[in-house]
């Protein structure tokens, strides 16, 4: 995967923070500390999105169909988008 290079500019306080994490914690560099910062912040995200679905489910209301009609359902739709896909092709 390729990298970028980002700059950032950070208090005196910060950046002694920083770098007392990094010891701490046995990185080997600020953009290893920052980027394992940004894997973790890119995972609460995650997470926070797939609660939120999980509320939006609830707050729906009980099922209207049950798991055989809602698997069948699922199955037609994967068919058609398949043969949609199939015949687009040259």
């Amino acid at each position: 995967m390729s990298t970028v290079t980002m700059n950032i500019s950070l208090t005196d306080d910060l950046k002694a923070f920083v770098d007392a994490r990094i010891k701490a914690r046995g990185y080997s560099s600020a953009s290893e500390y920052v980027r394992d910062l940004v894997r973790r912040d890119e995972e609460r995200a995650a997470e926070e999105r797939f609660v939120a679905l999980i509320q939006e489910g609830i707050d729906s209301g009980p099922a209207t169909r049950t798991w055989d009609e809602q698997r069948d359902a699922w199955t037609a739709r994967i068919a058609t988008a398949r043969a949609a896909k199939a015949a687009a092709r040259p």
